[in-house]
């Protein structure tokens, strides 16, 4: 007799949704890199002399060179101006197939969705000793993943504020101003790398299989059903 093998694999990601994933991944490090040696040139919000804009636990400290990408300030800006492009045309594709084939739904957290965010949240706090019943991604990882989508909108205008603060002098005022704009922008970084470092640690400690789903696109784990 043969062995039982396990749930059957299902189609999980689309090879769209795992192109735009790892692209991000490679193209949000290098933006952060570089990110840091910009900042490097002028680590502080305020003005020369003047008030500083808000407090910065970073202000005056540069980070080891080992994480900042471009040498110096111009070095900085130009791999800064050379990623920014591919990595919001991944964001625009991404964003453009979840509403196209109607994933949207799987991943955007609802009104619905937080009586189940409670749940799940208890199960973690280890209140709960079943692990709530879920689809494709559960009420707190679609909460996760629907604020990273919308802090990457602020990422952006925010970029785009203090790169064309002329240009764009509107969308910079809406933000306070170009170091208020900066201050933004800087902060939602840590936010994103604090996002991703909860995010790798989940997959391994929760749900291993899915990061084989990621890279092959098919899923045999614990969790195999779509929303």
């Amino acid at each position: 007799m043969t062995a039982p093998t396990g749930p059957p694999p299902v189609k999980r990601h689309h090879w769209i949704v795992r192109l735009t994933h790892w692209l991000t991944f490679v193209l949000l490090a290098g933006m952060v890199m570089s990110g840091l040696q910009i900042y490097a040139a002028y680590a502080r919000f305020g003005e020369r002399g003047g008030p500083y804009y808000a407090p910065n636990p970073f202000e005056n400290k540069a980070f080891p060179a080992t994480v900042r990408l471009g040498g110096w300030l111009a070095g900085g800006l130009n791999w800064h101006f050379t990623l920014m492009w591919p990595l919001v045309i991944g964001g625009v594709l991404y964003v453009a197939y979840l509403v196209a084939s109607g994933e949207w739904r799987s991943l955007v957290f609802r009104p619905r969705d937080v009586r189940g965010a409670i749940e799940m949240q208890k199960y973690y706090l280890r209140l709960r000793r079943e692990h709530p019943p879920q689809g494709k991604h559960n009420p707190l990882q679609k909460l996760a993943y629907s604020f990273i989508i919308l802090l990457g909108v602020l990422s952006v205008l925010t970029g785009f504020a203090i790169y064309k603060p002329t240009q764009l002098s509107w969308l910079t005022a809406l933000f306070g101003g170009f170091q208020a704009a900066r201050y933004w922008h800087f902060w939602a970084v840590w936010i994103f790398v604090a996002f991703l470092i909860v995010h790798v640690i989940l997959v391994f400690v929760v749900d291993p299989a899915s990061l084989r789903a990621m890279i092959t696109g098919w899923y045999r784990g614990r969790f195999p059903s779509h929303d």
